[in-house]
């Protein structure tokens, strides 16, 4: 196919389809490659109806700069290369390549033979290459025009010890809301509708963090099931939207959800896959780094380039050892926060971007990029501390900076609610901020991010209903997923008939909630948790577009809403509960308490031996308000009210003495699990008398200013006035 455009030989920077006003200039990363071909498509990417060979070549980018090109013109690569792949070349110009840099893909990914740079069923698995060509199965690449009128948009820069993060799925989350018009639903503007956004802000959330939203393939195992990758962890580019995910444009859909947020006050934070791509195993299909230059963008198996390092679970990954593919990722991620306005990321398996050839490294080029970066440094960054190598469980391991995934907290906590003993230290250190994990160089109890649950595993309803995945519907004979849950059904495996389990299960959840809101740290509530969400069961749901994973907004549980709302107003309303400092457990200045004071049943201070009791299942804290040191711009100090917090995870009534405050003052019941209503009414105790902590609840009082409580409660065990 000749060329008939005249073609320039344009620059190496930036890389990816650049339309400066007059022209387009192609640049394409390729140490390996002998020629790149620029092929271009008609409007509906159906027919190739010209193929460009790039005239430059410089600093290891092939380049070519087109006069008359234009946005909306679709593209793709053609790469020649050796096909060697024990030496880890496997360049093969029968198949179109996604540009890594497009920040636009037109029509679907179609599954076939062709995708494979390799001889299927040739005996040789995949030493034999394929000559045929893919072109008409795979999305083509569009040069876009990224201009959009942003106003007076503004971050809102949400500080971290205020952050409560709000994780959910673009389409589940908007597919089935009543205020969201039909186009709109599972789109980004469905996101931006003012129903969606009121909901959002009534609720008390500062952060929404969305599963993936690049552009993805779904596994060739799933659609020949009728199934789909519906989290979205298996990108094929990391500058572009999935197109499944907009209405009409990617770049203005998505700015207009970012900016209708940022008008509420609620930051976006997205969720990032830079550990691995769609092109899997050596077996694997060739869409796009594969073909450009294998060898570079992947780790590869020492000794033998023909494998890949899998430390993803997916088949490869990413090689950000390299130079220019870790320049991919930051120009990816500086240009979702430049030109797209996001506030935040959270990496998936983060410790496979800080490995290089020695293993995990909290020095690695990616780690230190990101820390110098003048834009990236400033920006909300977490990470999910763990991948599947040996060495790959890092919590606690990254940078000052950086948040982290606790999953030491959702496990903990979820054990010590089943009513598992003697885990009261390990929860202390959980509900105060995880000292004893993120206690160094200077970082803050905000390098936590708490979560109960999230996207991976069962919801909270679940996590009461069920013991055992129930993953069926992904046809993998329910061998998908994890068996460690952490969860009790109540006595009764699935919804049950009986009403006492079913108020048992609120209360379990409601446990979980109170817990997990008003913990040290940063919460990371799962989308639909507040409003009873239910999984029927599946712990594992990435590939379940549909009624398994959607949220039913025509079947929320009203009183849990009203609960979780309340939960965030008190979080937000007392700083006590969003310390900027780890505890020290002494006092300062005048203060009654310290700032943290832990205390037995009978009200004394707890000793080492009450620590290490191995039936204990309940726990209790006074947070000294008087003793709060919050800095202010003005640096000064801020006090707030005490609060004492009591936990009791058996299965009886345990009684506390509340602690003696001064002046003979009375405590308020604020929280109640056994009782949400108490949240409604006065309910006061006297100091120095006995609380009845009832069976799998957790209270919250609050310290009264006055002399006595105003209508006190009655002990009817002493018959005294308590």
């Amino acid at each position: 196919m000749t060329s008939r455009r005249r073609i320039l030989p344009g620059s190496s920077y930036p890389l990816g389809a650049t339309w400066d006003g007059n022209g387009v200039n192609f640049a394409l990363f390729s140490a390996h490659a002998e020629r790149v071909e620029l092929c271009l498509f008609d409007r509906r990417g159906l027919r190739e109806v010209e193929r460009i060979a790039l005239p430059e070549y410089t600093d290891e980018v092939w380049h070519g700069y087109l006069p008359d090109a234009r946005p909306g013109q679709l593209y793709g690569y053609r790469v020649w290369g050796p096909y060697e792949p024990q030496a880890g070349h496997r360049f093969n110009p029968h198949k179109l390549l996604i540009d890594p840099y497009a920040k636009a893909l037109t029509g679907s990914f179609e599954w076939s033979d062709t995708h494979f740079g390799f001889r299927l069923g040739s005996g040789r698995h995949d030493l034999l290459i394929d000559r045929r060509d893919n072109a008409r199965f795979i999305p083509k690449c569009r040069v876009v025009d990224t201009a959009f009128t942003w106003g007076a948009d503004r971050r809102p820069n949400v500080p971290w010890p205020e952050t409560v993060v709000y994780e959910a799925h673009t389409r589940g989350f908007t597919i089935r809301h009543p205020g969201v018009p039909i186009p709109y639903r599972g789109t980004f503007l469905g996101l931006a509708q003012p129903g969606v956004i009121d909901y959002l802000k009534q609720l008390g959330v500062t952060s929404v963090e969305l599963l993936p939203i690049h552009a993805m393939v779904d596994e060739r195992h799933l659609t020949e099931k009728g199934l789909r990758n519906y989290w979205g962890y298996n990108p094929i580019g990391f500058f572009a939207a999935d197109p499944r995910l907009y209405v009409s444009s990617p770049h203005g859909d998505f700015k207009t959800m970012v900016q209708r947020l940022h008008d509420a006050g609620i930051e976006v934070i997205l969720d990032v896959v830079y550990n691995h791509t769609a092109e899997g195993n050596h077996l694997g299909p060739t869409l796009s780094y594969r073909g450009i230059d294998n060898a570079s963008y992947y780790m590869l198996q020492h000794g033998n380039h023909r494998w890949y390092e899998n430390y993803s679970g997916c088949g490869n990954t990413l090689n950000l050892d390299h130079p220019r593919v870790l320049q991919m990722v930051m120009d990816s991620l500086r240009y979702w926060v430049e030109d797209m306005h996001v506030d935040g990321f959270r990496f998936d398996l983060a410790s496979s971007l800080a490995r290089e050839k020695s293993g995990f490294d909290c020095g690695s080029g990616f780690l230190d990029a990101v820390r110098q970066d003048p834009v990236l440094s400033r920006v909300k960054l977490i990470a999910e501390p763990w991948d599947l190598g040996g060495d790959g469980y890092r919590l606690g391991g990254f940078p000052p900076g950086w948040s982290e995934w606790n999953g030491r907290y959702r496990d903990t906590v979820r054990r010590f609610w089943t009513g598992e003993g003697g885990l009261i230290g390990d929860l202390a250190s959980r509900l105060t901020g995880s000292n004893d994990i993120f206690g160094w160089g200077g970082r803050r109890p905000w390098a936590s991010l708490n979560f109960v649950t999230c996207h991976d595993g069962f919801t909270a309803r679940d996590l009461v209903t069920y013991e055992r995945k129930h993953n069926e519907a992904n046809g993998e004979d329910n061998k998908d997923g994890t068996d460690a849950n952490y969860a009790w059904n109540c006595g009764h495996e699935g919804p049950s008939p009986y009403p006492e389990i079913r108020e048992l299960r609120k209360r379990q959840v409601r446990n979980l909630l109170s817990t997990l809101l008003l913990s040290q740290g940063v919460p990371m509530l799962l989308a639909g948790d507040e409003i009873g969400r239910t999984q029927k069961g599946n712990n594992n749901a990435y590939c379940q577009d549909g009624e398994i994973s959607w949220l039913d907004w025509s079947d929320l549980d009203e009183e849990m809403l009203a609960f979780t709302r309340r939960l965030l107003a008190l979080r937000k309303a007392h700083p006590v509960f969003r310390r900027p400092r780890f505890f020290t457990g002494k006092r300062i200045a005048d203060a009654a308490y310290k700032d943290i004071v832990w205390v037995t049943p009978e009200g004394s201070e707890m000793t080492e031996a009450d620590w290490t009791l191995p039936y204990a299942r309940s726990l209790a804290f006074v947070l000294g308000g008087e003793s709060c040191i919050l800095d202010n711009l003005g640096g000064g100090r801020e006090k707030d009210d005490t609060f004492l917090v009591m936990l009791n995870a058996y299965h009886e009534t345990i009684p506390y003495t509340l602690p003696p405050t001064s002046l003979g003052r009375a405590w308020e019941v604020v929280v109640d699990t056994a009782d949400p209503t108490a949240m409604d009414a006065a309910n006061h105790w006297e100091a120095s008398t006995r609380f009845p902590l009832k069976a799998r609840s957790l209270v919250v009082l609050r310290r009264l200013s006055g002399l006595r409580a105003p209508h006190p409660h009655k002990d009817q065990s002493k018959g005294n006035a308590v």
